[in-house]
């Protein structure tokens, strides 16, 4: 991972499409910050497109199409997709999506809560529609990456998809993850193709975020990887100096200083 000012101003000026995680690379310890909020609008009036891509819930999601200066938000780690269409917020589901109610995630949590009793079901769960989200380090009791690494070999060893982010260890059945639905967004919505590669820039923070760094050419991560770098197989090609939303803000920053230089 190399400094965010080894960027260059060619790279830069590539970019159309700013794709991003939301917890803890947007958020700090889940608070949106004021710097955070001015560099995504700093970002939407220089015409880059901005895609939050969050194991977060369909809910939020829905949100941050209304709020936020977006242009799509993917949630639940792939599962669905919110965009604005004719003034109206619209949704679109990964066709192999499966709802959260079936009873094979209910068997998982239960193996889950009995190998380690702390972890427990995220507060936003009620807002989700396709997956689980089991909360190790959202609220108190914090857990630990070793607790988070058990319920993932748990929940993968019946079958399910799992990816833990900063907060939760996500648990889903269909087939896909950030990236495939990030790819059929930008081709679907946006008219991308692979071709264009150095359109994008992903900025991420966790182990869910894996899929991405190995996918997109330029990436960035926010300084609080550091702590899952052991683990991850892919790394970003950058790294801020800062954790959370002050690093998502001084990537932001970067770029756009870099898009501005003679």
């Amino acid at each position: 991972m190399r400094s965010l000012a080894s960027m260059g101003a060619d790279e830069a000026r590539g970019f159309k499409y700013v794709l991003t995680d939301v917890d803890d690379t947007i958020t700090s310890d889940g608070k949106l910050l004021d710097c955070t909020y001015h560099a995504l609008w700093a970002l939407h009036d220089a015409g880059l497109k901005i895609i939050p891509i969050t194991g977060g819930p369909a809910g939020k999601c829905d949100l941050y199409c209304r709020q936020w200066p977006v242009d799509a938000a993917i949630g639940e780690n792939g599962a669905t997709v919110f965009f604005m269409e004719n003034g109206r917020v619209r949704r679109i589901d990964h066709p192999t999506a499966v709802p959260n109610t079936d009873v094979r995630l209910k068997a998982i949590l239960e193996q889950c809560l009995k190998a380690v009793p702390q972890c427990r079901l995220a507060s936003d769960q009620y807002t989700r529609l396709f997956d689980m989200a089991i909360n190790y380090a959202e609220d108190e009791p914090r857990l630990g990456v070793d607790q988070a690494r058990t319920i993932t070999e748990i929940c993968l060893a019946n079958g399910a998809h799992a990816m833990p982010s900063s907060i939760h260890v996500n648990v889903w059945l269909g087939d896909y993850d950030k990236r495939s639905m990030a790819t059929m967004v930008l081709k679907s919505l946006f008219g991308w193709d692979p071709s264009m590669m150095d359109e994008v820039v992903y900025l991420g923070d966790a182990p869910n975020d894996e899929p991405m760094f190995e996918f997109f050419t330029h990436t960035i991560g926010v300084a609080s990887i550091r702590k899952y770098e052991a683990s991850l197989t892919h790394k970003p090609v950058y790294i801020a100096d800062k954790a959370g939303g002050e690093g998502f803000a001084q990537a932001a920053m970067r770029i756009l200083e870099l898009r501005s230089a003679l």
